[in-house]
């Protein structure tokens, strides 16, 4: 069996397919041959009659996926010439667009860690499950990257700032909140998800949520909304902090903190990244967008030295460069979203409007 088979798991059982992100000790986070795998077993499952329902899992108890495999990025951006990161991200791109199109049910059980790659593999799917473990987050800007696999079609279609405000921060959160923000549909307790699991081998989807769902435990960002949409509205990332501190609430003075211990560059990329994912509308456009941009990240240091901080020595202490916000000028941002050329990911051709968002 090769590496790409043991780390995903595929199985079918009555009128479903299962698939199980299998490398528990690395908290599942995917490697390309992971995502290659993964598209090879969705063309098996849509092209066969018996397979009604596809299911994603995570192997361990600790959650679905915790994002991609960023030390072979970090490796590849200090020491190769970024074209193994390039390859990975548009494999997986073009996937994350296949499953919110995929033409059968998608369950994808989000239980525990669901973060960055995690949120691609699953947030797109038809039928997205949390539960009271469910930790979901883009935690992108802290490792001077952007978030990708379409998290910035997600987040800017959450209501109000609630999509800044998770983008550019990297907050990690629950089931409620996940419910709020569009990230999932249905909140199943965690201790019931494996009876879940099995039922769906013999019931429809529909039927087989019935007997399971519950209310979510409560959220926490709509009683935040306040400051959260004020101060998030404003049209540059060193106004949004200057509103934070600005405001009453404790939580936006602790809020604007975080936001200075993030990548300067990252975050004003990402805050672009989102007002353009708005107008962009299809998710296809949204991911060519990323592609740009993530490709673009391979070139910086604050890509290699964000991982290298978080990941690799793990001191937690990133020396940004630019240090600062009024270092990152405009023109600095533009080029991340300049088009690649040949080498665009290319779903959705230069002047079409796209598909229809999801």
């Amino acid at each position: 069996m090769s590496a790409a088979e043991q780390h995903v798991l595929a199985r079918r059982a009555g009128r479903a397919a299962y698939l199980t992100l299998n490398r528990p000790k690395a908290l599942n986070a995917l490697t390309h041959p992971m995502v290659l795998a993964v598209d090879e077993a969705l063309t098996a499952w849509e092209h066969d009659p018996a397979v009604e329902a596809v299911v994603v899992t995570g192997a361990g108890e600790r959650g679905l996926c915790a994002g991609g495999d960023i030390r072979a990025v970090h490796d590849d951006a200090r020491d190769g010439d970024g074209s193994a990161s390039a390859a990975f991200w548009r494999d997986e791109y073009r996937l994350n667009a296949r499953i919110a199109r995929y033409p059968k049910p998608y369950v994808a059980v989000m239980d525990g860690i669901v973060m960055g790659g995690g949120v691609g593999v699953s947030a797109h799917g038809s039928v997205r499950i949390v539960t009271e473990r469910s930790r979901v987050a883009m935690p992108e800007t802290g490792i001077g990257f952007v978030p990708d696999v379409g998290g910035t079609h997600l987040l800017a279609r959450a209501p109000g700032e609630l999509g800044t405000h998770l983008a550019l921060t990297g907050a990690q959160i629950g089931a409620g909140d996940a419910l709020l923000c569009g990230l999932a549909d249905h909140h199943v307790p965690a201790g019931e998800t494996g009876a879940l699991v099995d039922d769906l081998a013999r019931l429809p989807v529909h039927e087989a949520l019935r007997t399971y769902v519950r209310p979510a435990p409560e959220g926490e960002l709509a009683g935040q909304r306040e400051w959260i949409d004020a101060c998030y509205a404003a049209d540059t990332v060193e106004e949004i902090v200057g509103r934070l501190f600005a405001h009453g609430a404790q939580a936006a003075k602790e809020t604007a903190e975080v936001l200075l211990s993030r990548s300067p560059t990252a975050l004003k990329v990402t805050l672009a990244a989102l007002r353009r994912a708005r107008a962009l509308g299809s998710l296809e456009r949204v991911l060519d967008q990323e592609y740009r941009i993530s490709v673009a990240t391979l070139t910086t240091h604050d890509l290699v030295e964000g991982i290298r901080a978080q990941v690799i020595d793990k001191d937690r202490t990133p020396r940004w460069s630019p240090d600062s916000l009024a270092g990152v000028s405009d023109a600095a941002v533009a080029r991340f979203f300049t088009p690649l050329g040949d080498r665009e990911l290319g779903l959705t051709a230069p002047d079409s409007p796209g598909q229809p968002p999801r």
